[in-house]
């Protein structure tokens, strides 16, 4: 029926069939009249060099158009990635070798989406330029904050995953939650007064997180102003925004970025495990060396206890009791013998006393002779005392004449011996140390190592071990 109505046609008008490049080349005519705009996602490009055009294809849900533009147009752009979402002005072009047909495109801009990506890029390029995403800038996150203040929306799922993830694995610490929206046009805004409340708060550490959501969604994230709030933050700032293949600006400049809220939580606050294994290298570093001392001290404590005075507390004066039972034994023999020789003589005086006078006429001659001596003893005394006292007051005269110089002499000598005596030395701070046998130490090495010495200072002796022997050199 079509082809009758062909036929129908080219007959009435007297007209005969377009040849194929004709027929091309009018319709290539006609299109060129009506420049379109159309959008769609780009899911192919193809720019090879030596090509003089570039070919890409866009497409939406149910349709795709291949395109294609020239080098000298493409170069001018800032370039086309898949994903994508452009709005393309141009005209549809049939090639004819081919017969196909491809939109020319003489221009493109990113669209929605895209728009806002290009946007962010362009921010995060600037950003970067300035160093705020430099690692070396990022401090490093406390491992046991005292205080986490929460910027984050109070009614959303974020707040309660952040708070669950602390109580489980951190009770100690203290949480603040600075209530904030996190989408729409004073989010940002809303988020920096946050950041800034929390520092002036005083708290250890900072998480900035929110759900999943659209790119859109997630824009405030990608505010400047809230970027620099982030990298200018006095305490170190922990980001979870969204889930996993979302990243925003603020997630680059933050100090440490967690894929979610509950990895942000987690970044701040240690596990039992890692609290166990923490404790177990601190009481391993502890136990190395006050093992190793308590050891050291028992072995000294063992070689004091060793020593003969506290094995037997007698054996510091054994040899001077063992001195005073002798002396005690030759006193007990020498008293009952010396006073049996007395009472001897005594009996024999008493009978020899007996026998030559009686008691009765030697008591009448000795009381006779008793007042006969004391008269004339009297005077006998006092002439003889007044003689000894003349004759002491010479000799006394005599005396200090003749022994000044050798007093004199004698204590020129007694000084220097004292000077000589070795208890003087000891008074002045000196000590003597001997050996068990009793021999002077005179050398540090005499072998006297681990073995046991006797230190004589000015009051007492000290029982002494030798544990190291260092010597001094003298000067020549």
């Amino acid at each position: 029926m079509a082809y009758r109505y062909a036929e129908d046609v080219l007959a009435g008008e007297g007209r005969k069939p377009f040849g194929v490049t004709e027929a091309i080349a009018r319709m290539n005519g006609y299109l060129s009249g009506f420049p379109l705009v159309i959008l769609g996602e780009v899911s192919e490009v193809n720019a090879k060099r030596g090509y003089s055009a570039v070919y890409f294809t866009i497409k939406d849900q149910k349709s795709s158009l291949p395109c294609m533009m020239w080098n000298t147009i493409y170069e001018r752009t800032s370039g086309l990635r898949v994903g994508m979402k452009i709005e393309v002005a141009g005209q549809f072009d049939i090639y004819a070798p081919k017969g196909r047909m491809s939109f020319k495109a003489s221009s493109f801009k990113i669209a929605g989406e895209g728009n806002l990506r290009q946007k962010v890029d362009a921010l995060a390029r600037a950003l970067r330029s300035e160093g705020l995403m430099d690692d070396a800038r990022k401090r490093p996150v406390p491992r046991f904050p005292e205080k986490v203040c929460v910027v984050t929306s109070p009614r959303g799922d974020a707040v309660r995953d952040v708070l669950r993830t602390l109580r489980r694995r951190f009770p100690l610490a203290t949480v603040s939650v600075a209530g904030v929206p996190v989408e729409g046009k004073t989010a940002a805004e809303g988020m920096v007064r946050a950041l800034a409340a929390c520092a002036l708060e005083g708290c250890d550490v900072i998480l900035l997180v929110r759900g999943g959501g659209s790119f859109e969604d997630l824009m405030p994230f990608n505010d400047e102003a809230l970027a620099r709030a982030v990298a200018a933050s006095p305490v170190p700032v922990v980001t979870g925004i969204g889930h996993e293949p979302d990243t925003t600006i603020a997630d680059m400049v933050s100090d440490h970025r967690a894929s979610t809220p509950t990895a942000a939580a987690e970044a701040v606050s240690p596990s039992p495990e890692q609290m166990n294994a923490l404790f177990a290298s601190y009481a391993e570093r502890l136990s190395g060396p006050l093992g190793h001392r308590l050891e050291r001290t028992r072995i000294r404590l063992d070689a004091v206890a060793g020593r003969p005075v506290f094995r037997d507390s007698a054996a510091l004066i054994a040899e001077d009791l063992m001195r005073l039972d002798m002396a005690s034994d030759r006193l007990h023999r020498a008293l009952p013998e010396s006073l049996a020789r007395n009472r001897t003589s005594l009996d024999a005086y008493e009978g020899r006393l007996r026998r030559s006078v009686s008691f009765d006429a030697r008591r009448t001659r000795l009381e006779s002779m008793q007042t006969r001596l004391n008269a004339s003893g009297k005077r006998i005394l006092d002439h003889e005392a007044a003689a000894f006292g003349s004759a002491t007051e010479r000799m006394r005269a005599i005396g200090a004449t003749l022994t000044s110089a050798a007093r004199h002499d004698l204590a020129l000598r007694a000084g220097h011996l004292h000077d000589l005596s070795p208890l003087s030395i000891l008074s002045r701070g000196y000590a003597m140390a001997t050996d068990k046998d009793g021999h002077v130490v005179k050398h540090a090495d005499a072998g006297l190592v681990g073995s046991a010495i006797k230190v004589r200072v000015s009051d007492g002796v000290l029982d002494c071990s030798v544990e190291s022997v260092s010597q001094e050199r003298r000067g020549s």
